[in-house]
């Protein structure tokens, strides 16, 4: 009697699962879904009829080449739901043209000798410090700031401490205010400027402020155009 092992048709555990193409996947399925239907026939015209073979296997076979079809289908349907959800993202990001927003992560664009952020200290204090850093986290200058509470205009004319001009870019502010008694002073950052351009090159779209890129997702506020 020719037996032919059922075991060798087990590969939707790892095969169709993970490929990227649910076309490619399930084409593949098929296949191998034909190939185990092929064994099984041949298996069953040479079985022992006095010791007839357990079809528990079987069973479980189709149970797991039906779970891989469903799991193919369902990935199928998630890459269609990104593509819906790429499309509105950038339709959203194509609506900033010409707004105005904020964003709060300390960043501003240094263009022609000129970088402008507003602070906020939620106290007064006896000392403030205003830093800023460029693209790498390298500080380019430093110095006081104002004490009094609320909100606070700064422009900075592009140069580091020692006079020299620095190139346009984008750099970052920080506030340090300390209190009285020695505690810090909550504080934010906050800078405003038009969208001239999207970006949408990379995953998330990017918003053009003057020469800087921001993401979407930094926006905080929109003032409109």
């Amino acid at each position: 009697m020719t037996t032919v092992t059922p075991a060798a048709t087990t590969p939707p555990a790892s095969g169709p699962a993970g490929s990227n193409n649910p076309t490619d996947a399930l084409s593949q399925l098929s296949g191998n879904f034909d190939t185990f239907l092929k064994l099984l026939t041949t298996q069953l015209q040479n079985q022992d009829p006095m010791s007839p073979m357990d079809s528990n296997q079987f069973t479980q076979e189709l149970v797991e080449f039906s779970g891989v079809e469903q799991q193919i289908n369902t990935n199928d349907n998630l890459k269609t739901l990104i593509a819906l959800a790429q499309g509105n993202s950038t339709a959203n990001a194509v609506s900033y043209l010409g707004k105005t927003v904020t964003i709060t992560n300390g960043d501003a664009p240094l263009q022609n000798g000129a970088a402008n952020w507003t602070y906020a200290l939620g106290a007064a204090s006896t000392s403030t410090t205003l830093t800023i850093t460029d693209s790498t986290g390298k500080v380019v200058f430093s110095g006081p700031g104002e004490t009094a509470a609320g909100q606070h205009a700064f422009s900075w004319n592009g140069e580091d401490n020692n006079g020299n001009t620095l190139p346009d870019g984008t750099y970052k502010l920080a506030v340090t205010a300390t209190a009285a008694d020695g505690s810090a002073i909550d504080s934010a950052v906050a800078t405003t400027g038009v969208v001239s351009e999207v970006d949408l090159s990379n995953s998330e779209p990017m918003l053009l402020i003057g020469n800087m890129e921001v993401p979407v997702s930094a926006v905080t506020a929109v003032l409109g155009s």
